[in-house]
C-alpha cells in the first residue's frame, strides 16, 4: 500500500489514505470489508485538513543575519488554525522576514504579516491581511499518536503534495543551532518539502509542523532510516495565547552564543561560529571540543543547552572550557539575548 500511495495524487490519494487510516490494524492484514461510512467520514476530514494547508513565501530584510544559512528568499508551507486568518508554520521560514505571501491556490495569493516567532519551540505565526476563506485545521493531541501509526503529510503552494507516513519514534531532539525540544515526532518515509508541512492523523487533526529531514528517524542507536522531524502541536497549544499576545514566549528570552555544534558519542564539537556573535568575539573556532560550561561537564548537546539556558540572565558571562589539537583553554563568553539580535522589517 505504501508503494501504491506514493504514485497517486490529489483526491485519489486522500481516498487511499482514508481507507488505510480507517483500518485499525493496517500494519497487518486488513479486513476485506471496510466500513463505508467510516471511510467517507475520514475522506471528508482529510480533505478539510488538506485544504487548510497553504503555501508560504517570505523575503528576509536586507541585513538579516539569517540570510547566510537560510537565504533571503524562502518557501514552504503553513497551516490555517484560526478563523481570523492565523497561520502556523516553522519559525525559520519567517525569521527576520520583511515580506510574507500565502498561496491559497494557484490563482490566489494573500499578503500576510509576521505576528510571532518562538525560539524555544521553533514555531512561527503569520496573519493573513485579507480574508483567506479557508476553514481552519483542528489542533489534535500529538501525545496520543502511537508508534507506527499511519499519518498524512501535506504541503502547500504550487507544488503542494500529499503522502502517507508512519510515526517511527518520539524523543527529545537537540539541533545544532542551539535548539532543543522534548517529544519531537519522527516519521518515515522522508519528504523534502518538509518546511512548515502539516502532519495529520486519521481524523484530519493537526499533529505537528515539519522542520527537518533526518537520517536517523528511528533514533541515534538504531538502524539508519531517513525521515522527517515534526515539532509536536502540543507544544503550540500550551503557548498559543502567549504568542498571540506578545509575539514570542518567556522561554525564548535565553542566552545565545552563536554556535553550531555536532554531538558524536557524547562529544560536542563546534562546526560553525556565527559572524558577529558572542562565540566569535570570545575566540571559539570550528573544531573546538566543548568540555565544560559554567563548571558543568558537557556530555551532549542537550546538557550543553540546558546548562546555558538555566544559568541566569540571558545576557551574562559564560565560562567555557574547550580543547582543540590537544590544547585546552578557558574562555569567557558574553552571551546575548537571541531575540535582541534579530533584524526586523522597517517600521516594526
Amino acid at each position: 500500500m505504501r508503494t501504491v500511495a506514493a504514485g497517486i495524487r490529489g483526491c485519489e490519494l486522500v481516498c487511499v489514505m482514508a481507507i488505510c487510516l480507517a483500518l485499525p490494524a493496517f500494519a497487518g492484514n486488513p479486513p476485506s470489508d471496510v466500513n463505508a461510512l467510516e471511510v467517507q467520514a475520514k475522506v471528508a476530514a482529510l480533505e478539510r485538513a488538506q485544504a487548510a494547508v497553504v503555501g508560504l513565501r517570505t523575503t528576509a530584510v536586507e541585513d538579516a543575519r539569517s540570510i547566510d544559512h537560510l537565504g533571503r528568499e524562502r518557501s514552504g508551507s503553513g497551516v490555517v488554525i484560526g478563523n481570523d486568518g492565523l497561520v502556523v508554520t516553522i519559525g525559520y521560514l519567517i525569521l527576520e522576514a520583511d515580506h510574507v505571501d500565502l498561496m491559497v491556490d494557484p490563482d490566489r495569493v494573500i499578503p500576510a504579516r509576521v505576528i510571532a516567532y518562538d525560539i524555544a519551540s521553533g514555531f512561527g505565526l503569520v496573519q493573513a491581511l485579507t480574508p483567506l476563506r479557508v476553514q481552519p485545521a483542528t489542533l489534535g493531541n500529538s501525545a496520543a499518536i502511537k508508534d507506527n501509526d499511519p499519518l498524512m503529510i501535506a504541503s502547500g503552494g504550487e507544488n503542494g503534495d500529499l503522502s502517507l507516513a508512519w510515526l517511527v519514534s518520539r524523543r527529545a531532539f537537540s539541533g545544532y543551532w542551539e535548539y532543543h525540544i522534548d517529544g519531537a515526532l519522527f516519521t518515515s518515509p522522508p519528504r523534502t518539502d518538509h518546511s512548515g508541512a502539516a502532519l495529520f492523523n486519521a481524523d484530519g487533526e493537526l499533529m505537528g509542523i515539519g522542520s527537518l529531514v533526518v537520517m536517523d528517524a528511528l533514533g541515534p542507536d538504531k538502524p539508519r532510516v531517513p525521515g522527517n522531524m515534526f515539532v509536536p502541536v502540543d507544544l503550540l497549544k500550551s503557548i498559543l495565547p502567549e504568542l498571540r499576545a506578545n509575539g514570542t514566549t518567556r522561554s525564548s528570552t535565553r542566552a545565545w552564543l552563536g554556535l553550531n555544534c555536532v554531538e558524536i558519542d557524547g562529544i560536542v564539537r563546534v562546526v560553525r561560529v556565527a559572524a558577529d556573535s558572542p562565540a566569535e568575539d570570545a575566540g571559539l573556532a570550528p573544531g573546538d571540543q566543548i568540555l565544560r560550561i559554567d563548571g558543568v561537564e558537557v556530555n551532549g548537546l542537550e546538557g550543553l543547552y540546558k546548562t546555558l539556558w538555566r544559568g541566569g540572565d540571558a545576557e551574562r558571562d559564560i565560562a567555557l572550557v574547550v580543547s582543540n589539537g590537544g590544547l585546552q583553554r578557558t574562555l569567557t563568553v558574553r552571551a546575548k539575548d537571541r531575540m535582541k539580535t534579530l533584524r526586523h522589517a522597517k517600521g516594526i
